[in-house]
C-alpha cells in the first residue's frame, strides 16, 4: 500500500490522498464538476498552481474560476497568451509588464522599428489567441537562480531592469509579482507544437493549467504608457483587454461597457451642450458653457445652502500662495510633483496651490482662539491646480484645475467623536438629495511605518471613524496601514445607476499640521493646547462630481438639477402668445423654461426636446388656449397626458422640483 498524505479543507473536513497528488487529484477525487472548474489551489495561505504537489497535513482550497482569485488567475494567464500572440505576430516585440486589473489585464510591449498597434492589429491578435487557446498549450512552471535568469532574458531588457531592481530589493507592487523570491526568478513556458516554438515568460504565476482554459476574452484598446511612470523613460504601448470565466460573463460585461459608453460624460457633455475642452487650454483645462455653468451654479448654491445651515463659516483664498507656505505644510516635501512649477516674482517663488487646507490654516492662525470658538468649521469652493501627467487626465473626473468643496475643522480631541459623527451624516445626507442611495465606506488606519501623531491620539481617531460609520449603519471595509501619514480616514464610495463604485467623499484627520503651523488655542483652565483638525471634502471636487452626476443619470437630470426645466411648444404661430403666456407663469413660479417657436415642424421640436433630455415638453393648441390648459410630454412616459391645467402642471412640478425627487 502506497503512502498516504492528509489534508485539510475550507470547511475543516480532511481528506487523504496518495503521496505525491497535486491540486488537480485533489479536485477530481472531490468531483468532476470541481475538477472542471478548478484554477488553482491555495496551500496554507499561498496560491499554488493545480499541478504543485501537496504536502502532507497542509490546509489547501481549491480556488474556481468564477471567484475573485479565480478570476484574476484567468485574467493573469490570459496577459501571457496575448504576449505570446504579440510575439508571434510582431516579431522582434519587447515585452514589458502584463498584469491582471479590475475587469480584465494588459501588456506594456515596445514593437520594433516604432511600429504600432492599430485597431485592425487588435483583431489579428484577437485570432491568434484563440488559436493558442485551442491548441490546450501547458503553462509550465521553471525557476533560475539570478545570475542565469539575467543570462536567459539578456535579450529582453525590460525583463532584465525588472530582475536586477528585485535581486537588490528594489523592487514595488508593481513588478513584485515577477518573482519568486530576492535569489530565485521564476517564468512560465508553454509550447506551440504546431509552430515547434516555446513562449517563455518571466512570472511567479500561479496560472491556469493550460490555454485551453481560457477563451472568454476581448482586446478593447491600445494607449501610450510610459515605462514605469517615468516621462523619461520609454513609451510603450500598453493594450488592454477584459477576460471572464463564461461567456455569459463576457457578453454582460461588454453590455455594461456599451452602456457605460452612452453614459461618458465627454460624449454627453458635448451633445447637450454642457462643458467643452477646447485643445488651446491645454489637457485637462475646461471651459463651461451656459447650461453646465447653470447646472454647477445650482449644486453649488445648494452646498452654500446646507454648510450655512450646518454652522459651517464660509472663506476664500488665493490661488497662489509664496513657497514658505508650502515648505511649512509639507506639500513640497511629499506632494512637488503633482504641483504647477514655481514662478518666480519679487524675489520669491510663488505656487500655484495644490490644496486649500494651508490657507486654512492660517486664517484660524490669525488671532488667539479659545476653546468655546471649537468645533471652528471653515468652508470654501476652491480652485486648485494640479499637475496630473497628460495620459491620465480624464475629462471632468481628472482634470488639472478644479474646484474642491473644502472643509476644514478645528476641534479639540473630546470633540473628535461627535464631530465625526456628525459629519459622516452631513455627507451621506447631501449625497442622497443628489440621487445616491447606495454607499460604500473604506476606513485606512495607521501607516506602521511613516506616520506623524501619538498612538493615543490615532487610536482616538480611528475609534472615533468607526463609531461614525458604524452609528450610520454604513457598509465598510478596513485598510489596515492605509491611512495618510498624518492621520486616518474614511473615504465613501457611491454606486451609480449602472453599479459602477465612484469614490466621492472623503473625512481625514490630520494630526501634522496643527503641528507643522503651531497652531493652539486656550483651554477652560488656560493652558495652551494643540487642536486637531479634520479635512472634508464632500463632492470631492465640483467638477469630477458634475461628471458623475452626469453619467449616472445619462444627461437627464432631474428637474431639480435640470438647466432647462420645461419648454413650451406653440402648435402654429396663432399660439405663440398663449405659449409667451404660459412661460411667464412659469417662471413667475421659479421654474426654469423656454418656448421653441413653431418655426420647425411639430414633431420635430418634440424629438428635440426629447432628445436633450428635457424633464417636460408642453405643447399648446387651439383647445388649451380655450381652457387654460398644456399637453403634458414627461421624459420617460410614453404617452402625453392632455388637457392639464395650467396651475395644476405648475403645481406639481414646483412639488417635484422642491422636493429634489
Amino acid at each position: 500500500m502506497s503512502d498516504l498524505i492528509s489534508v485539510t479543507l475550507p470547511d475543516g473536513s480532511k481528506r487523504e490522498l496518495e503521496a505525491g497528488s497535486t491540486g488537480a487529484d485533489l479536485a477530481a477525487s472531490i468531483g468532476s464538476r470541481l475538477a472542471a472548474a478548478a484554477v488553482i489551489t491555495v496551500v496554507d495561505g499561498e496560491e499554488h498552481d493545480l499541478g504543485d504537489v501537496l504536502p502532507d497535513g497542509a490546509s489547501v482550497e481549491i480556488v474556481t474560476a468564477e471567484t475573485p482569485r479565480g478570476l484574476h488567475t484567468i485574467r493573469h494567464s490570459t496577459a501571457h497568451v496575448l504576449a505570446q500572440a504579440l510575439l508571434e505576430e510582431f516579431p522582434g516585440t519587447q515585452l514589458a509588464i502584463g498584469p491582471p486589473i479590475d475587469n480584465g489585464f494588459y501588456y506594456d510591449v515596445e514593437l520594433p522599428d516604432g511600429a504600432t498597434i492599430s485597431d485592425d492589429d487588435l483583431e489579428r491578435l484577437e485570432e491568434r489567441m484563440r488559436e493558442i487557446v485551442a491548441a490546450d498549450q501547458p503553462f509550465v512552471r521553471h525557476e533560475l537562480p539570478v545570475e542565469e535568469a539575467l543570462e536567459f532574458f539578456a535579450d529582453c531588457p525590460f525583463k532584465v531592469e525588472i530582475i536586477e531592481r528585485v535581486s537588490s530589493g528594489e523592487a514595488d507592487a508593481e513588478v513584485a509579482g515577477e518573482v519568486a523570491a530576492a535569489d530565485t526568478i521564476s517564468y512560465y513556458s508553454n509550447c506551440d507544437t504546431f509552430r515547434a516554438e516555446t513562449f517563455r515568460d518571466m512570472c511567479t504565476g500561479p496560472h491556469v493549467p493550460s490555454t485551453g482554459r481560457l477563451g472568454h476574452f476581448k482586446l478593447q484598446s491600445v494607449a501610450g504608457a510610459y515605462w514605469r511612470g517615468d516621462v523619461s523613460r520609454p513609451m510603450l504601448q500598453r493594450i488592454y483587454g477584459t477576460a471572464w470565466a463564461s461567456k455569459k460573463d463576457l457578453k454582460t460585461h461588454l453590455q455594461h461597457l456599451a452602456e457605460a459608453e452612452k453614459r461618458d460624460h465627454r460624449r454627453l457633455a458635448k451633445e447637450l451642450d454642457l462643458v467643452s475642452w477646447p485643445e488651446e487650454l491645454g489637457p485637462g483645462l475646461a471651459v463651461w458653457h451656459p447650461k453646465g455653468a447653470l447646472v454647477r451654479k445650482i449644486m453649488e448654491d445648494y452646498s452654500r445652502d446646507r454648510h450655512e445651515h450646518g454652522g459651517y463659516e464660509f472663506v476664500f483664498s488665493p490661488h497662489i500662495a509664496k513657497s514658505v507656505l508650502w515648505e511649512t505644510s509639507g506639500h513640497l516635501d511629499f506632494y512637488a510633483d503633482s504641483m504647477y512649477p514655481a514662478m518666480e516674482m519679487d524675489g520669491a517663488s510663488y505656487y500655484p496651490k495644490p490644496m486649500n487646507c494651508p490657507f486654512h490654516v492660517m486664517i484660524y492662525k490669525s488671532s488667539q482662539r479659545s476653546y468655546r470658538e471649537l468645533p471652528l468649521r471653515l468652508f470654501e469652493l476652491g480652485a486648485v491646480y494640479r499637475y496630473e501627467l497628460s495620459g491620465a487626465v480624464h475629462g471632468l473626473l481628472r482634470s488639472r484645475g478644479f474646484t474642491q468643496d473644502d472643509s476644514h475643522i478645528f476641534c479639540t480631541r473630546e470633540d473628535i467623536s461627535g464631530e465625526l459623527s456628525s459629519l459622516l451624516a452631513f455627507v451621506l445626507d447631501v449625497l442622497r438629495a443628489f440621487g445616491f442611495e447606495d454607499f460604500q465606506a473604506k476606513l485606512s488606519t495607521r501607516p506602521p511605518e511613516k506616520s506623524v501623531g501619538e498612538d493615543e491620539l490615532w487610536d482616538q481617531a480611528t475609534d472615533g471613524l468607526r463609531e461614525a460609520l458604524d452609528s450610520a449603519g454604513l457598509d465598510y471595509v478596513v485598510d489596515e496601514g492605509g491611512g495618510a501619514f498624518y492621520g486616518p480616514k474614511i473615504d465613501v464610495d457611491v454606486r451609480d445607476a449602472i453599479g459602477r463604485a465612484w469614490q466621492l467623499s472623503t473625512i481625514q484627520l490630520d494630526f501634522n499640521l496643527p503641528e507643522r503651523f503651531d497652531l493652539e488655542y486656550v483651554s477652560d483652565d488656560g493652558s495652551r493646547k494643540r487642536p486637531v483638525m479634520i479635512h472634508r471634502a464632500l463632492f470631492g471636487s465640483v467638477e469630477r462630481f458634475f461628471g458623475v452626476l452626469l453619467e449616472h443619470y445619462a444627461g437627464a437630470f432631474p428637474a431639480w438639477l435640470a438647466p432647462e426645466q420645461v419648454r413650451v411648444l406653440p402648435v402654429a404661430e396663432v399660439h405663440h402668445d398663449y405659449a409667451d403666456g404660459v412661460a411667464d407663469r412659469l417662471r413667475a413660479a421659479g421654474l426654469r423654461v423656454s418656448v421653441a417657436a413653431a418655426t420647425e415642424p411639430l414633431g420635430k421640436r418634440v424629438r428635440n426636446g426629447k432628445v436633450q433630455k428635457l424633464p417636460y415638453v408642453l405643447v399648446v393648441g387651439d383647445d388649451d388656449q380655450a381652457n387654460d390648459t398644456v399637453g403634458v410630454n414627461k421624459r420617460g412616459e410614453g404617452k402625453p397626458q392632455r388637457d392639464v391645467g395650467v396651475s395644476e402642471f405648475i403645481d406639481r412640478v414646483a412639488a417635484e422640483v422642491a422636493a429634489r425627487a
